[in-house]
């Protein structure tokens, strides 16, 4: 199987994981975006647009380029030189899922580019097996609300359509947290209490999600695994945890491994700027500088653009949709 011919260019969602209690097993993807482009070229060339891309390398350690050579060589086919353009509105290292966007946008765009001979599944498993986290990678690739397990071995999943009245309100601060750290403080070991705390809430978390009963999910999305001890690591979190429900918050949870908090809101809620006055007195409270932006789950997954002008950047075909 050979080239398609041309380039080509995809949009791919950012995403928020755990959602409270289902750690490592629930995600949604937020209407955040990352597009990549691709082609072959007669030499590789990597194009990072935008803010926060520093440090990220532009040879072929990088890992757009990375993935895009393990679709070939699963393909059977060989195109070791590319050129590559990206821009993310997804703040790296946030808890808003932008290596997991990374990894689908890449898989999709070198898929794509030999004539998508890998299915979605594999591309799903391929993901999963790089990330980790079948929950981000999941929303990215499938879009709206994703419940999936991984067993080291082969991942899982069950989409859901995110209910209409779902509004996201997101802080993130103006500091990086990596999920390696944020794993670090987490206890190898956990009782069998808050395991039963926290399967009994996800489950219901996600009953409720399905069935449109928006009143359960303040109680539903509560956890004992992980947020209280990633706690410490983020000024602010225990107050946000505890009372951003009295201030117009359907349910509260830290976004993926954070920084990022993440508030579900009804859409029609007469108390938004409530919610928000709470959220940035908060963590001025604590010292702590924070962007505040709505967001509405991304009912798309991953998508390879057909129409764009192929004489134009990358940029130049997408300024009209990007964050400003």
């Amino acid at each position: 199987m050979g080239i398609q011919g041309g380039k080509v260019r995809v949009k791919v969602p950012g995403s928020t994981a755990n959602l409270g209690p289902g750690f490592d097993t629930l995600g949604m993807a937020l209407d955040l975006y990352t597009w990549i482009e691709m082609s072959t070229a007669a030499q590789t060339s990597i194009h990072l647009l935008g803010s926060g891309m520093e440090g990220i390398p532009t040879d072929k350690s990088n890992l757009i380029y990375k993935v895009a050579q393990m679709v070939f060589d699963k393909a059977g086919v060989t195109h070791p030189e590319l050129e590559i353009s990206m821009y993310s509105d997804i703040p790296l290292t946030r808890g808003l899922g932008s290596s997991a966007a990374a990894i689908v946008g890449a898989l999709a765009c070198a898929n794509a580019l030999i004539g998508s001979p890998l299915s979605d599944d594999t591309l799903f498993q391929m993901s999963t097996a790089l990330e980790h986290h079948p929950d981000n990678v999941g929303a990215s690739l499938f879009g709206g609300l994703v419940v999936a397990f991984w067993d080291g071995e082969r991942a899982e999943y069950i989409r859901v359509e995110p209910n209409e009245q779902l509004e996201v309100l997101v802080a993130i601060p103006h500091f990086q947290l990596s999920t390696e750290k944020a794993r670090h403080v987490l206890p190898r070991e956990q009782s069998l209490t808050n395991a039963v705390f926290n399967v009994g809430h996800s489950s219901v978390l996600v009953a409720a999600l399905c069935t449109g009963r928006l009143d359960m999910i303040p109680r539903a999305m509560k956890d004992a695994l992980h947020q209280p001890y990633r706690a410490p690591l983020v000024p602010g979190l225990a107050h946000i945890l505890a009372e951003a429900t009295n201030h117009g918050a359907l349910g509260v949870a830290l976004s993926g491994a954070g920084p990022t908090m993440l508030t579900l809101v009804d859409r029609s809620s007469s108390r938004k700027a409530e919610l928000e006055q709470f959220l940035q007195g908060t963590l001025q409270a604590e010292g702590i500088e924070a962007t505040l932006m709505w967001l509405n789950p991304a009912s798309h997954g991953v998508q390879v653009l057909t129409h764009f002008d192929e004489g134009c950047t990358l940029f130049e075909n997408i300024k009209g949709d990007v964050r400003t």
